[in-house]
């Protein structure tokens, strides 16, 4: 839905069900456009909250630099893509390339795209040359880190983000170990039966394209060697011959839908700039909420 405030909130909820043995972590995010640095107002009521901007940017360069931005990794995707029905639209195998400068001042964010499907004899990698590196992305400092990035523990969410097509973009992470899953939500204007649209300002905005992936860190290899092999992404024989450690995530679980509904039940932590940190337990999910888990 659409808002009339310049505010941004971040939710994360650590959640645990009291009829099932499979725990669940939800993170669900709701923001607002803003064109000012996001910064934290803390009145002393939260005396382990950052104080100022600059104390704020460090914690959260801090935790970017932890989860994310890793030296010689890369995390390695199914970039699927699907419309608001549900159906797939597109499917691409590539990479999230966060790396540090040699003093982590600095992070270069690329995206690196499988742009061949032979494969290796090892059945769960494939060649460096048949990897095309796209121009840099960005480059992140601590100072600019939190213009569209936000970071809670593990968890990151990126924008929202206008597009040039008018939609808008946000994007979730979430890591556990040496996987995350990242989520993309893209938005449209829409307006009400009988408004012709761009008549009056948008009255509300619609889910339209939403892309998943599910990444594995792996090593990162320079372009243009042959005889070294990049390591692609998660797979199900790879976690069937040789199943994650703990601590680690396994993707491909044969869970039943119907094991996502239960009880549901732990706490809530929230940020906004005018707020800062707050936290508080969830007694019991709603309804509607309880078949994410």
């Amino acid at each position: 839905s659409s808002s009339s405030s310049s505010s941004s909130s971040l939710a994360t909820r650590t959640l645990s069900s009291t009829s099932t043995s499979y725990p669940r972590r939800v993170t669900t995010t709701r923001t607002t456009s803003s064109s000012s640095r996001l910064y934290v107002a803390n009145d002393g009521s939260q005396p382990d909250a950052p104080k100022t901007i600059e104390e704020d940017a460090a914690l959260q360069w801090q935790l970017y630099t932890k989860h994310h931005a890793m030296v010689d990794g890369e995390w390695w995707g199914k970039w699927e893509t699907y419309n608001y029905m549900g159906d797939v639209q597109s499917s691409n195998v590539g990479a999230v390339s966060l790396q540090p400068d040699s003093e982590s001042k600095s992070v270069t964010h690329t995206h690196r795209i499988l742009s061949s499907s032979t494969s290796s004899d090892c059945p769960t990698c494939f060649s460096s040359s048949e990897v095309t590196t796209l121009p840099p992305i960005a480059t992140y400092t601590p100072e600019t880190l939190g213009i569209r990035h936000r970071c809670a523990a593990s968890g990151m969410v990126v924008g929202p983000s206008l597009l040039k097509s008018g939609a808008m973009s946000t994007e979730l992470v979430l890591r556990h170990g040496d996987g995350r899953v990242r989520v993309t939500f893209q938005h449209a204007p829409v307006w009400e039966r009988g408004v012709e649209p761009g008549s009056c300002p948008p009255q509300g905005l619609k889910l339209f394209r939403t892309m998943v992936s599910k990444e594995r860190l792996r090593p990162a290899s320079p372009d243009g060697i042959d005889e070294s092999i990049i390591q692609g992404p998660p797979s199900y024989d790879e976690e069937k011959s040789n199943p994650p450690v703990p601590g680690n995530p396994r993707f491909f679980r044969p869970i039943p839908p119907f094991k996502w509904h239960a009880k549901w039940s732990g706490t809530s932590w929230t940020w906004g700039p005018q707020t800062g940190d707050r936290g508080w337990s969830l007694s019991e999910v709603d309804e509607a909420d309880a078949w994410h888990g």
